[in-house]
Formats: C-alpha cells, structure tokens, sequence
C-alpha cells in the first residue's frame, strides 16, 4: 500500500501544469454540460486542445486524433444549444427509441473491431482495441450531446469508466482520476437531464 502512495505521489508530481489546466476545464465542461450551460462548450474546446498534444505525446493517436473532433464538435455543440431551439428559445433535451440506439452499437462495434484489428496489426498503437471502443463511441455520444439527446449520459458512464483503465495503464494519473469523477458526473447528468425531460414535458 506504501508503494501505491509513494507512486501515486511521484506521479502527481509529475503530471504537467497543462494537464492540470486540461482536468480543470474538462470538469469544468462536464459540470456546465450538467446544468445545460451554453458555455460548456467554450471549456471543452479549450480542454481537448491541449489533450489533443498530451494523447499524441503518449502514443495513443485515437484519443488525440478524437480530441480533434472534439474542437470542431464544441463549436458545432455551441451552435445547435444556442441557434437551433424552437421559438427562439435554448435547445431541448430530446430522447431516441431504444431500436434506434441498439442499430447504432451494432454499427459503432463492427467499426471499433475493424480499426481495433489495423491499430494493432499497423501501428505502435497501444491497447488498440479498447482506445477504438472509447474513441469511436464518444464520437457518436458527442453528438448525441450536442443534439441534446438524454441517452448521452448512459454511454458516458460505459465510455468514462473504461477510460479509466487506458489512462491509468498510461501513467496519466491525474486524467485517470478525471475519469473517475467523469463516470460519477455522468451518472447525475443522467438524473439531472431526465428530471429535466420530465420537466418540459409537463411544461
């Protein structure tokens, strides 16, 4: 157990004054994405900017390549919030049919085992199959926020909490325990946006 904190300590030393500054603006998207603050998106753009460099340093090319889409995604996230809600009014949360999300798990996993298969066999990718799980899922769950969808948050709690594990492997400590407090911010942006749903179904 001494040797897990002496680690852990070591580590945290180690961890760079831009990670830092990503975990605190990644938080910072997630916690405003929970209250549906348009701004959310400004925090993301810049936390994905800088882990776009921090995944590319560490060799996993998906996660800094994802973290590309991220960028445009935060600015196509700020529009839609702001400029595609009825009557001139914010975005709502809307929800998809369960046959609807099951066609595109099925699609998004054929896709994850063909990239899984060439990053492994092609590349020095590492953990290659679980780094497409997580990549190509949180490209479609991004959308699936930005278009304000309530399911988002249920493939970010699977998404989050593998996440862990890749970045925990990679010595990236500090986003490992992000991902942690990702998984459980998750799990009540799932509560908050259904109690929310209910809200302006009865509105």
């Amino acid at each position: 157990m001494s040797s897990f904190f002496e680690t852990f300590g070591q580590q945290v030393a180690a961890t760079s004054n831009w990670e830092w500054l990503a975990v605190a603006l990644a938080i910072a998207y997630i916690l405003l994405a929970i209250k549906e603050n348009i701004w959310c998106w400004v925090a993301a753009f810049f936390s994905t900017a800088i882990y776009t460099a921090l995944f590319y340093d560490v060799n996993l090319f998906m996660e800094s390549l994802l973290n590309v889409y991220y960028l445009l995604m935060a600015v196509y996230g700020f529009y839609q919030w702001r400029f595609t809600g009825k009557r001139g009014n914010d975005k709502s949360i809307s929800r998809w049919s369960l046959k609807v999300h099951l066609a595109w798990i099925a699609g998004l996993s054929i896709v994850v085992l063909i990239s899984g298969y060439l990053l492994d066999n092609y590349t020095t990718q590492d953990f290659a199959y679980v780094d497409s799980f997580t990549t190509w899922f949180a490209v479609f769950t991004t959308y699936l926020l930005a278009q304000k969808v309530l399911e988002n948050w249920l493939y970010w709690v699977v998404i989050d909490f593998v996440s862990v594990f890749l970045y925990w492997e990679k010595g990236l400590l500090i986003t490992a325990i992000l991902f942690i407090a990702y998984t459980v911010m998750a799990i009540v942006g799932w509560l908050e946006w259904k109690k929310h749903y209910a809200q302006q179904k009865t509105a």
